[in-house]
């Protein structure tokens, strides 16, 4: 399964917010075996998100657009998925009554609280779409074809994806070993074991640990076993390899 990420947000392109959940949403389907092919940041523009969730539905299994939902004036996220598909958007029943709930929930804590929502316009998704309840917050997610549309605050989208994640799997699996051997010398070792098995490899220094990491990835368990055996034969492991 080979899945794109979307990230929706001007203040991630000013620098603003760490995308932060592009990172943890990469290592939630990495750990699944699914392969992510492409990351992006795109600003709250309807038509630049349109345009490039319909470039990563042409390209991928699945893509997850995270960020934008919500009542705000740059909260445009729905909108834009409903423009690629050509569909209205439309309240939600089951979205309708969690947004309900959630304001009551709300009011009850904070009797004080000014509170002024269109509940209808909070419930809308694009016409055909699977609503995603957003427990822990207001605004709906939602799932239309290959396209899994998740809030951008963090806990959000995480407690969301939790909901879904059953639907992510792949073959992809990856072990990492470390070495002190620079990374001048690994260069005919590491072509080598690309060479001699169906894997790939990355070298990644990290300088304030002292050491590199090499990080073999493929979909066969047994072939990874083998590199790393091969691997480990050629090259100096450390003490805290995974093996």
């Amino acid at each position: 399964m080979n899945v794109g990420i979307v990230t929706v947000g001007n203040e991630l392109l000013s620098g603003e917010t760490e995308n932060t959940n592009a990172s943890w949403l990469a290592t939630q389907l990495t750990d699944r075996g699914v392969s992510v092919g492409r990351i992006t940041v795109v600003p709250d523009e309807v038509a630049t998100i349109a345009d490039t969730v319909d470039w990563f539905t042409n390209r991928f299994d699945a893509t997850i657009v995270t960020g934008g939902l919500g009542g705000t004036p740059d909260d445009l996220t729905m909108a834009a998925v409903a423009e690629t598909f050509e569909q209205p958007l439309v309240p939600n029943e089951r979205a309708r009554e969690n947004v309900t709930a959630a304001i009551r929930s709300y009011q009850a804590e904070n009797s004080d609280a000014a509170i002024s929502i269109d509940i209808e316009s909070e419930a809308s998704i694009p016409k055909g779409a699977r609503v995603l309840l957003n427990e822990p917050g207001l605004s709906p997610g939602c799932v239309l074809e290959s396209v899994y549309v998740l809030p951008g605050i963090p806990s959000e989208m995480r407690s969301m994806f939790a909901s879904v994640a059953h639907e992510f799997s792949g073959e992809r699996r990856t072990r990492t070993v470390y070495t002190t051997d620079p990374e001048s010398q690994l260069i005919e070792t590491l072509e080598a074991v690309t060479d001699s098995f169906a894997v790939s490899v990355g070298c990644y220094p990290d300088d304030a640990a002292g050491h590199n990491r090499l990080t073999l990835t493929g979909t066969n368990s047994a072939e990874l076993t083998d590199a790393v055996a091969w691997l480990s034969e050629r090259v100096e492991l450390t003490s805290d390899s995974h093996q």
